[in-house]
Formats: structure tokens, sequence, C-alpha cells
């Protein structure tokens, strides 16, 4: 029966998804920018027919206090989905690369202190960076194909050893 209930909770919850995610996207368009602005002035425009009256300043206020409630909500849900898929990538790129400090993966549960401090050790080492004034050296496609591949054979002889 819990089984049940968890794949409920998750179907209510891939659904709930999915809807903040098209309302935030569509909310965050230009054609529904457009509309709002047109709405607000149609209701400024409609002033003077209904005497500027605490019904006519009602309706606004009232429409917008309701969209203003509902859209914190689906907004911060879209937020969180977004923050926490980022996190995990960075998490993934940290953990995958074989010179970087894995003490990062989930620094989002540090302190602001901590945090505060890892960001001097950064800033510092940023500096070092700015003296080598060569800004616009990248790597190639080649060299990330022989990275890609070089960790493709450590894999693949970390699976024959604990085969």
């Amino acid at each position: 029966m819990k089984t049940a209930i968890s794949s409920k909770r998750l179907k209510t919850a891939r659904l709930f998804a999915r809807i903040s995610t098209y309302v935030t996207r569509k909310a965050g368009s230009p054609v529904v920018s457009i509309i709002a602005f047109l709405l607000v002035l149609l209701w400024a425009l409609t002033g003077p027919l209904f005497r500027f009256s605490n019904t006519w300043q009602l309706v606004i206020n009232t429409g917008t206090t309701i969209i203003t409630f509902l859209m914190v909500f689906i907004i911060q849900q879209s937020q969180n989905k977004d923050t926490a898929a980022i996190h995990l990538k960075l998490n993934e790129l940290i953990a995958s690369h074989e010179k970087a400090s894995n003490r990062l993966v989930d620094i989002e549960d540090l302190t602001e202190e901590e945090l505060i401090i890892l960001k001097k050790y950064y800033v510092e080492l940023s500096g070092k960076a700015e003296k080598e004034k060569d800004l616009y050296s990248s790597h190639s496609m080649d060299e990330a194909e022989i990275n890609h591949q070089t960790k493709y054979e450590r894999r693949k002889k970390a699976r024959m050893i604990q085969s």
C-alpha cells in the first residue's frame, strides 16, 4: 500500500512540476507581458467610466494580489527544481574531474561564514590567475576528446577490476 501512495505522490509532484514549468515559461514570455500591460491599460482607461469607484480599484487590487500570491509559489517551485538540477550538475563535474576538490561537492550546505572563507580562497586564486594575463586561452575540442577518452578507459579498467 505504501508503494501506491508513493507512486501517487510522485505522479502529483510530476504533474505540479510540469504545470509550474509551463506557467513559469509562459508568464515570462513577451506575449504575456504585453497582455498584462494591455489589461492594466484597459483598467486605467475604464476608470472615468466607473468614476474611479472603490469597486473599480478593488478589481485591479484583488486581481494582482491573487496572481502575485499564486505566482510566488509556482515560480519558487520552478526555481527550486532548477537550482537542485544545477547543483547536481556541478557536483557531477566536480566529482568527475580528477584535479577538482571534492570538498566543493554539496557546499550549498555550508554556513554563510564558511562560504565567505571559501570565497576568500578563490579570490586569492583568481588574483594569481590574473597575473597570467591570458583571458582568452581555452581548451580545444581535441583536448576535450582526449580527456573524455582517458576517463572512459579509466572507468572501463575500474569495472574490469571490480568484476
